[in-house]
Formats: C-alpha cells, structure tokens, sequence
C-alpha cells in the first residue's frame, strides 16, 4: 500500500438492502466510534432508495455515502435513472461508474462512462471508475492492453483538477472466490499507476487505486498490503458489518 495516501475502503451493495439494513450500518458505526480509529475513509454505496438514510444514519461515526452509477445527463427523460445532482441531493459524497455489471448488463461504454464520471464531478462527488479484464482475455495475455485502454478511454482530463479514484476489478473474481495473486495484483496497480502518471504528472501519483473481486476478511490484509494498493471496492463482504469492519481493519 502506498503510505502517503489515504486508504479508502467503499462497500458497493449492489442490488442489496431495505431499511432493514440500516441495522447493519448501526452497528459498523458502533464499531468504527469504540474500536481503534479506522485508518481509512469509509464509504458505504447502498441501493438509491435507502442512499438518504445512509447518508444521515452514517454521518456521526465517519460512514461517508455513495451513489451505485448516475446518468450522465443533469436531468430529463430518462426515466428510472438518477443524475449525479440527485444523487448529491441525498446525501452521497462518491458514486460508483463504469463497474463490471454495468458495462456487462446494459452495455456501457468507455465513452459512457467518461460522461458519467464528468456528471459526478460536475455535482461535487468523487467518481470511482470501474476498470477489469474478463477471464480470456488475462489468458490471452491482454490483461493490461485492456485496462489501459478503458483508464484512457473512461477517466475524463478533469481528473487532473478533482478527485477521482481508480478502482481495478478482475472481472472473473467478482463474486467467485477466486482472486488473482498478489503478484498479479500488484503488477496491474503498478501499470496502473504509470498510466496514471504518464498522463496527470504529479497528481496520478497520488490518485487512489482500490482494489475489487472478492476481496473478503480473509485475505483483505495480504492484499492491502500489496504496493500501489490504496483500499478497496468490497461486494458481499459489506453487507455484513463485522466483516465489512474486519476489512476496514485490515488497513
């Protein structure tokens, strides 16, 4: 992990979560305020009909709320999508673009998601943009060819004024299991990371690179150690605060 930089664990629930939920979160915050101080940002994405109650319920213990995607159009006929405004509306901080299932399930392109992410910063949030390979096209030996091409293709030239995060996700490990190994992980966040430089300078040097695919209490903190490994992007294990916590502490 790279020390000068700020940790950031976000928990995407994906299609997760009723009010109900809300008791996970309570007692995460529990956890969070009498345990050691977490040495990372916390940032829990739930689904949008629960984001304000989030938002409001995770403020006093540090839980920071994100959006799962937004339009990239400020408003409109678009019904059943959210803008990055509405988003912020109700209180998220971050929002997710570009993850695996949204490129997968409705088709979503570098070039749309470089328009999401410039909504997001448009209305003040933090994009996480999403980037990973699929099974054979790692085996075909284009792992990194691929997520150069979408780091170029989905992170917008405003990257280089405002915050935005990288988030590396092997497609074949989300929700598998399975995990790449650290040496493979840590040789994607290194490209990663000189594709960042070689395009903002100084400021790709220090733009956060989360890891995501299963990653879980078990191996959260072998992988959090690995170099240019800045937090991570974390499915099912968020949704259960003891494990979401073991992972924050991982850190």
């Amino acid at each position: 992990m790279t020390t000068t930089i700020t940790p950031l664990i976000a928990g995407n629930w994906k299609m997760n979560g009723l009010r109900g939920s809300l008791e996970e979160l309570t007692e995460l915050a529990g956890m969070l305020t009498t345990g050691e101080a977490p040495r990372a940002v916390v940032v829990v994405c739930p689904p949008a009909t629960i984001l304000h109650m989030i938002a409001s319920n995770g403020a006093t213990s540090g839980i920071l709320a994100g959006g799962q995607d937004c339009h990239a159009a400020a408003s409109g006929a678009h019904t059943g999508d959210v803008s990055a405004s509405m988003l912020a509306d109700a209180g998220a901080q971050y929002v997710i673009v570009g993850h695996s299932e949204r490129r997968a399930d409705h088709g979503e392109t570098d070039e749309q998601v470089r328009a999401k992410a410039e909504a997001a910063i448009g209305a003040g949030l933090k994009p996480i943009i999403c980037v990973g390979e699929t099974e054979a096209e790692r085996d075909a030996g284009r792992a990194e060819a691929v997520v150069a091409g979408q780091l170029a293709g989905s992170i917008p030239d405003a990257a280089e004024q405002h915050e935005v995060i990288v988030a590396y996700e092997p497609i074949w490990a989300i929700g598998t299991g399975r995990t790449p190994s650290n040496e493979d992980i840590g040789q994607m966040h290194n490209s990663i990371r000189r594709q960042l430089i070689e395009r903002f300078g100084d400021k790709g040097a220090t733009m956060r690179i989360l890891y995501g695919g299963s990653l879980k209490p078990q191996n959260a903190r072998e992988i959090l150690q690995v170099e240019n490994v800045n937090g991570g992007l974390v499915g099912g294990a968020s949704l259960l605060a003891k494990d979401f916590y073991t992972i924050i502490s991982a850190v």
